[in-house]
């Protein structure tokens, strides 16, 4: 199958094939995008398990920690939307390879030179930020090789390349106790540098993809101005925040809300992982069944009784493990709703840039929690009121998502059929 640009009529890129060969594609083109989000996560979420031990070698207080571990994705979040746009422009058959090249270099340095200074982290863990805008350009991506009422289904698999944190949340630690400190980063490394070659060489962009012709700032402006960027801006930053939130700093409570050793309290966050990542695609295959709004709402409907639930702080078996597993479950559910909803609402041609815009809310919304939470601990020495204040923006998310939301589907809906 040809990339080349000149082979498919103005405005488009790839080769003019029937719709039964796209759909042949499809799964194979889904997987290598999967697996490269999966593979940038893992680099992107390398320094979250070796908090603990960076805190203790380096002598960080509490606010060092949460600032080396929040930058990458501060930054990661902030870079999906100049990066969503520009795969809106150049496809994900360059993105892919070439965020994943740009990646390697700050994992060897972390890995070879980074880990006895804590300005060199910081350096570090800033270009490690590039690895987690790679989610801006898988949904494009994916977007262009499926049809419409496959398209929630089709992302919320994309999106369960997320599980990435999770390799790293359990391999990370046990790599640097039982082989040495560069052995994840030199791994992982590798395993990048292999998935750039392999979606350079068979990754291809979807036949017929509309490519604009508008600059890119143009067009991220454009974007911004859309309902739907915003309102699911908001979503995703309530649910994809919540997870990332909780998948960073769910070790820090549980070690020091249950007195958990950094084992178990990784193992556990790994759980709640691997959790929210499987119910993403069921998030979007309920969305391409029943629609997003229905989805949304019960989704923040759970999130809400689960964080009242915990602000209590019950003990752990059972009650307290059931609230944060049917939170990760509600959270995962809610992270493939919410491009579902993207991808129902947004004009082809945008998706990227809208994508940027969303998953960036989602990323800078996982770095709210941990510093409310820290500084609500530091101040009343439990951290209820955090998750009571969890539960009251999931019960605003549910209303926002009843009304305005629904509103906005209902009148894109009647316009794509006037």
């Amino acid at each position: 199958m040809s990339s080349n640009p000149r082979a498919a009529a103005p405005g488009t890129t790839g080769d003019a094939d029937t719709p039964a060969a796209t759909e042949r594609r499809a799964p194979l083109m889904l997987a290598l995008a999967t697996i490269g989000f999966a593979v940038n996560f893992w680099a992107w979420a390398l320094l979250s398990p070796l908090g603990p031990r960076f805190k203790e070698l380096l002598d960080l207080s509490g606010s060092q920690q949460a600032l080396l571990v929040a930058v990458p994705v501060i930054v990661g979040s902030v870079g999906r939307i100049p990066v969503g746009a520009l795969t809106d422009r150049f496809g994900g058959r360059v993105m892919f390879p070439l965020v994943s090249v740009a990646t390697i270099a700050p994992v060897l340095f972390l890995g070879l030179f980074g880990q006895d200074s804590y300005t060199a982290l910081l350096v570090g863990g800033f270009f490690l930020g590039i690895a987690g805008t790679s989610f801006a350009i898988g949904v494009p991506f994916v977007n262009a090789w499926y049809p419409p009422h496959r398209r929630g289904f089709a992302i919320g698999v994309f999106g369960a390349g997320m599980g990435g944190t999770a390799i790293s949340a359990l391999t990370t630690v046990k790599l640097v106790k039982g082989v040495g400190e560069q052995a994840p980063f030199l791994i992982t490394a590798v395993a990048l540098a292999a998935y750039a070659v392999v979606a350079w060489l068979f990754l291809r962009d979807a036949p017929g993809r509309t490519v604009p012709t508008t600059p890119v700032l143009t067009r991220m402006a454009a974007a911004a101005r859309l309902p739907i960027a915003w309102q699911a801006a908001v979503l995703y930053a309530v649910a994809f925040g919540g997870y990332v939130a909780f998948s960073v700093y769910l070790p820090a409570y549980l070690k020091t809300a249950y007195g958990l050793e950094q084992a178990d309290a990784a193992n556990r966050m790994a759980g709640f992982v691997v959790l929210a990542v499987l119910m993403r695609p069921v998030g979007g295959w309920l969305s391409d069944r029943v629609g997003p709004v229905p989805v949304l709402t019960a989704v923040f409907g759970v999130v809400a009784v689960g964080a009242s639930v915990q602000a209590l702080t019950p003990g752990l078996a059972p009650l307290g493990t059931l609230a944060f597993l049917t939170m990760a479950a509600a959270l995962g559910a809610g992270s493939g709703a919410t491009f579902a909803l993207v991808a129902r609402n947004a004009p082809p041609s945008q998706v990227g840039s809208v994508t940027g815009l969303v998953g960036a809310a989602g990323g800078l919304g996982g770095f709210v929690p941990p510093l409310v939470m820290g500084a609500v601990y530091g101040r009343t020495g439990s951290y209820g009121l955090g998750l009571a204040l969890l539960a009251a923006v999931a019960v605003g998310s549910l209303v926002l998502t009843a009304t305005v939301v629904r509103s906005t589907g209902r009148r894109r809906s009647a316009t794509a059929h006037a």
